[in-house]
C-alpha cells in the first residue's frame, strides 16, 4: 500500500544544502499499522509529507495504493489525497469558525460526497462526541478537539491513514483516550495506517515499529522504541 525505494530529499538552509532523507526504503501492506519512533530532526514528518503527495521527493520512488507520486500533477494529487489519504496531525488544524460536525463534514463536501453530516455524525459518536456536534473547537477540551480531528480524517473512509504525533499535545489519560479512539476507527474500516509517535504506548499498538535516525530508516519486525 506504501512503498518508498531510496527516496532521497535535500533542502536549501542557510549554509546551503541540507540533506534531509538519505536512501529511504519502507513497504507497508495492506491495512497494516507501523509505527515511525526516532529523535526530533530525523526526518520523519517529512517523509509523511512525501506519502501525502505535500512534499515531492529529490529522488527514488514513492508509491502509494499503486500510484507514483512523483508521476501526478498538483491537481491530481489534491484528487487522490482526497479519495485515499486520512491524515492527523498533531496541532489539530480544526476550523475555528465551524462546529465539530461542519469540520468532519468538510472533507466530505469537497469530495462531492452524499450525507456528509449524517456520514459525520455518525463518525463523531464512534469517536465518544455524541452530543458535541453542535460545538465550536474552542468549546471543546483538547483531547475532544483531537477526537474531531481523527474523525475527519476518517469519515471520507480513506485506505490510508497518516498520523503525526496525534496525542503530542496531550496529557497521558486524555493522549490514552485518543489513542483508543484511533485504534478503534483503524481496526474497524481496515485502513493501512503510518503513525509518527515518541510514544513507547501508541508504538506498541502497532503491528511493527521502524526507527529513524538521520534520514535513514531501519525496518523492524517487533515495535520497539529505541531511544
Amino acid at each position: 500500500m506504501i512503498s518508498l525505494d531510496n527516496v532521497q530529499l535535500t533542502l536549501s538552509g542557510g549554509s546551503g544544502p541540507v540533506p534531509v532523507l538519505r536512501g529511504v526504503n519502507l513497504h507497508v501492506a495492506q491495512g497494516e499499522a507501523v509505527s515511525v519512533v526516532g529523535p526530533s530532526g530525523s526526518g520523519k514528518t517529512t517523509m509523511l509529507m512525501l506519502i501525502a503527495g505535500l512534499e515531492r521527493a529529490g529522488s527514488g520512488t514513492v508509491r502509494v495504493n499503486g500510484s507514483d507520486m512523483s508521476a501526478l500533477g498538483e491537481d491530481q494529487l489534491a484528487r487522490f489525497r482526497r479519495g485515499n489519504i486520512g491524515i492527523v496531525f498533531q496541532a489539530f488544524h480544526l476550523v475555528s469558525t465551524m462546529t465539530a460536525l461542519e469540520n468532519v463534514a468538510l472533507p466530505m463536501e469537497f469530495a462531492h460526497m452524499d450525507n456528509a453530516f449524517s456520514r459525520a455524525k455518525e463518525v463523531l459518536g464512534q469517536v465518544g462526541l455524541a452530543g458535541r456536534e453542535n460545538h465550536y473547537p474552542s468549546q471543546l477540551s483538547g483531547g475532544e478537539q483531537q477526537r474531531v480531528a481523527i474523525a475527519r480524517a476518517f469519515a471520507p473512509k480513506p485506505s490510508i491513514l497518516l498520523a503525526d504525533e496525534p496525542t503530542g499535545n496531550l496529557d497521558q489519560e486524555t493522549g490514552a483516550k485518543v489513542m483508543d479512539a484511533l485504534f478503534q476507527l483503524k481496526s474497524e474500516y481496515n485502513v493501512t495506517m503510518l503513525l509518527i509517535t515518541h510514544d513507547p504506548a501508541m508504538a506498541e499498538r502497532c503491528d511493527r515499529a521502524v526507527h529513524m535516525r538521520n534520514g535513514c530508516i531501519n525496518n523492524g519486525a517487533a515495535p520497539t522504541v529505541v531511544p
